[in-house]
């Protein structure tokens, strides 16, 4: 039997349902800011972005912003985010009851948000002892999806190869960079009838789905290293 696969999920709109926070608390802050932006705008044009890559974007449609002002109102809005986190979060559907039937699974955390985010994320919904320090976050590593480093970065923490790696995630630009990094791709397609899981990866369209599709990746991952080897 080959060596179990390793997980790596992807947090905001994966583990837990924090994008209609987060994208909330962003509108509030990037209006100030005199940067018009709304909650659905995230939902719809940004899930999973860096926050100064969205940035960046509406600087370029609106003009651009005293970088000390928009330092303060970043922190500012982190904190709000931080603390509605801690006491109005709750997990994505079926998350974990997946988490538990893979029990069995190395499994990591990887996340373009603040690792402290992270933290107070998987606290809140009670997964805190599920993943440990198994946390990667782009702030820490400096780098982040949609560049597959990220997950490069993490397989190599976990002490696995990218192939022997399988990436959870429910926003474009992480399934893109797992994809890239040459890892197996499941995609948690919640927007299903307006949103297109890209090609290579495989689609779910709940958490519950997932055990099954993790147990049939094994299976044939284990068909494969008996074939290999006779």
């Amino acid at each position: 039997m080959a060596r179990p696969l390793c997980l790596l999920f992807d947090c905001d709109g994966t583990l837990v349902d924090s994008e209609p926070l987060l994208a909330a608390e962003m509108a509030v802050s990037l209006s100030a800011a005199g940067l018009p932006f709304r909650a659905e705008d995230y939902m719809g044009d940004f899930r999973g972005a860096r926050f100064r890559n969205i940035v960046a974007t509406l600087e370029a449609q609106h003009g651009q912003v005293d970088p000390d002002h928009l330092e303060v109102l970043e922190a500012s809005m982190r904190a709000n985010l931080n603390r509605r986190l801690a006491t109005d979060l709750t997990p994505i559907a079926g998350a974990t009851e997946a988490l538990a039937a893979l029990s069995h699974y190395p499994m990591g955390v990887v996340s373009n948000g603040p690792e402290n985010k992270v933290r107070t994320s998987l606290a809140t919904v009670g997964l805190t002892e599920v993943f440990g320090n198994r946390l990667f976050s782009g702030y820490t590593a400096n780098c982040w999806k949609p560049d597959p480093c990220l997950y490069l970065h993490a397989a190599s923490i976990m002490g696995f190869a990218a192939e022997d790696c399988i990436a959870i995630d429910d926003a474009i630009v992480g399934v893109n960079a797992a994809l890239a990094a040459g890892m197996t791709v499941v995609h948690l397609n919640r927007f299903a009838d307006a949103e297109e899981t890209p090609e290579g990866a495989h689609m779910i369209t709940s958490m519950f789905q997932l055990p099954t599709v993790i147990s049939r990746l094994q299976k044939d991952r284990d068909r494969h290293a008996m074939l290999s080897s006779g």
